[in-house]
């Protein structure tokens, strides 16, 4: 257990330290919708990239990417539930999640941003740009889940509702699903701490109530710049479905892939996704 505490610490102190250019930080909570949001805030440099992490992560999960995006004002935003923001017993939909992050964006009064979802938080992120909120200049989607919603199978949804139940667990799917690049020890222990952080509501209502949930049709409206990154070797989102069920479906959204790596690019491949992401945010 010790050795799990230095592991997380060291991870701590690389997320503050981020990269060699990293702005420094700034952790604040927004009370938003009834629920205190923890949000990490750092530069200065607009438009402003706000990050939406993935299910089992946290605000920290971009640390390693925000570290390579000098002055870039940036938001990285636990959802409810996760991190260090509050974990009520029900609102986990993605329009719950969606709203959230509106109200937090809101209260920031950022006049113009950039929305980074990844995983769950693409999905969450997908339909915020489908309702053409003010301010909102693109929208990068890393390795989002897919827009069709569906039941998720039985076996499938089993071993979902159990992989974040123990350290054990969480190294497993960490291992043998999520990644394929090999991650640093205290970014292990971070996964690992970051999964076992999240609520048990938080935990089942994603493969029980948001991935069956259905946006493809508020996708198909969205109107800015939008760039979706797959992995090239995702289990979770492999790059075949996402160039049918998101890059098919927002209109003129172009497509790259980051190779060698798995679903969890933020972690296994930070300076290249922050250079494909600063590419996109200098565009807009």
């Amino acid at each position: 257990m010790s050795m799990i505490k230095t592991l997380l610490a060291s991870a701590v102190a690389l997320g503050v330290l981020g990269g060699a250019h990293a702005a420094s930080a700034s952790e604040k909570r927004i009370l938003v919708n009834g629920v205190n949001i923890n949000v990490d805030v750092r530069g200065q440099t607009e438009p402003a990239l706000v990050f939406l992490h993935y299910w089992g992560g946290s605000s920290r999960t971009w640390n390693e990417v925000i570290g390579h995006l000098g002055n870039r004002r940036t938001v990285a935003i636990d959802f409810r539930g996760w991190g260090n923001s509050d974990k009520p017993e029900t609102g986990y939909r993605i329009e719950d999640l969606a709203k959230d992050v509106t109200a937090t964006i809101a209260d920031l009064k950022l006049s113009r941003y950039i929305l980074v979802g990844h995983s769950m938080g693409g999905k969450v992120a997908q339909l915020i740009a489908s309702g053409h909120p003010a301010g909102l200049v693109g929208l990068v989607l890393v390795a989002p889940s897919a827009t069709h919603g569906g039941q998720v199978p039985d076996e499938r949804r089993e071993q979902m509702l159990h992989a974040y139940d123990t350290a054990e667990s969480v190294a497993f799917a960490r291992d043998k699903i999520l990644t394929k690049r090999p991650l640093s020890d205290s970014l292990k222990a971070q996964v690992v701490e970051d999964s076992l952080k999240g609520s048990q509501a938080a935990k089942v209502a994603w493969p029980n109530v948001a991935i069956p949930e259905d946006i493809s049709k508020e996708a198909a409206s969205i109107s800015v710049p939008t760039l979706v990154i797959a992995g090239e070797f995702d289990k979770v989102d492999p790059p075949g479905v996402l160039e049918k069920e998101v890059v098919g479906i927002i209109p003129n959204a172009q497509f790259e892939i980051v190779h060698g790596v798995g679903h969890l690019s933020p972690l296994e491949a930070p300076e290249e996704l922050s250079t494909l992401i600063k590419s996109f945010a200098e565009k807009h």
